[in-house]
This record gives C-alpha cells, sequence and structure tokens, in this order.
C-alpha cells in the first residue's frame, strides 16, 4: 500500500513539475520578447530615453507592466492551479468555505499594486537623485526592462502556487 501512495505523490510531483514549467515558459518568454522589443523600437532616440520626460519616456513602458505583468500572471496561475486542483490533478485539496474569485482577484489586486508602487518609488528616487536631464542608454533600459519581465514572469508563477497551496 505504500507503494501506491509513494507512487501517486511521484505523479502528482511529475504533474506539478509539468504545469510550473509549461505556464512558466508561456509566461516567460512572451514577456520577455515583448517587453524587450517594444520599449527598443519605440525610443525615438535611443541614446537619449528619459524617466518621465517626453513621449517615449521609460514609465510609459515600465508602469503599465508593473501593474499589469502581475495582475495577469497571477490571475491566469491560481485560475489553472484551482481548475487544476478541482479535477483531482494535484495532490491538495481547498477548504470548502474557499471562495475562489474573490481570492484570486484580491490577491492578483495586491501582486500588481505592490508592484507599481516599488517600482514607481524606485523610479522616483532615481529621478530625485539624478541631475535634471539625465538620460538612460535606450538599448540597456531595453535590456532591463526584459530581465524585469522575466524577473516578474517567474515571481508572479511561484508566489500565488506557493500561497495558495498553504491554504489548506
Amino acid at each position: 500500500m505504500e507503494e501506491l501512495e509513494g507512487g501517486d505523490d511521484c505523479y502528482h510531483h511529475q504533474i506539478w513539475k509539468r504545469f510550473i514549467r509549461k505556464n512558466l515558459l508561456s509566461y516567460c518568454v512572451p514577456n520577455v520578447f515583448f517587453n524587450t522589443c517594444i520599449p527598443y523600437f519605440s525610443f525615438k532616440d535611443p541614446n537619449a530615453v528619459h524617466l518621465f520626460k517626453g513621449e517615449y519616456c521609460l514609465a510609459r513602458f515600465l508602469l503599465p507592466m508593473a501593474l499589469l505583468l502581475p495582475f495577469i500572471i497571477t490571475f491566469d496561475i491560481l485560475k489553472k492551479t484551482i481548475a487544476l486542483s478541482e479535477q483531482g490533478g494535484i495532490n491538495f485539496m481547498l477548504p470548502d468555505h474557499f471562495t475562489k474569485n474573490k481570492f484570486i482577484f484580491k490577491m492578483a489586486t495586491i501582486n500588481g499594486l505592490s508592484t507599481l508602487l516599488v517600482i514607481l518609488s524606485t523610479m522616483l528616487c532615481l529621478h530625485l537623485s539624478l541631475p535634471e536631464n539625465y538620460s538612460f542608454n535606450g538599448k540597456v533600459v531595453a535590456a532591463l526592462s526584459g530581465t524585469l519581465a522575466a524577473l516578474m514572469s517567474v515571481i508572479f508563477t511561484f508566489w500565488p502556487i506557493k500561497k495558495i497551496r498553504s491554504i489548506q
């Protein structure tokens, strides 16, 4: 009987690994691509990119990404995780009193707004500490934007899963 249970745990572990790998790739690859390419090709003068000044400033790309990327990834991964749990594909069950839609929306909103506040605060600190009319290299900024998108994709794939698994 123990072998059967151990085999069952191994089966659920394989499902988890496949589920996470598949979703991580589907979030990370397009976000890195779009959040690198769009800013790179949008900057009029790639050698003079400002934080908040100008039509194609860095804030125009980073702030929407900081709000929407965590919100959408959290929302999507929680919906998929809950659906997989309800189908019995993974080895944890949610409590009977669990209100999934409220939880999903609340966590997605908190993740989106908190990330937006962190990014905005960082940008404001940079803005206040740099000399007036300081500009950045657009290529470097685009690469950093893509790296930030990759980091957020990873964090907001694993964080909601960890959070929902702790509810049991």
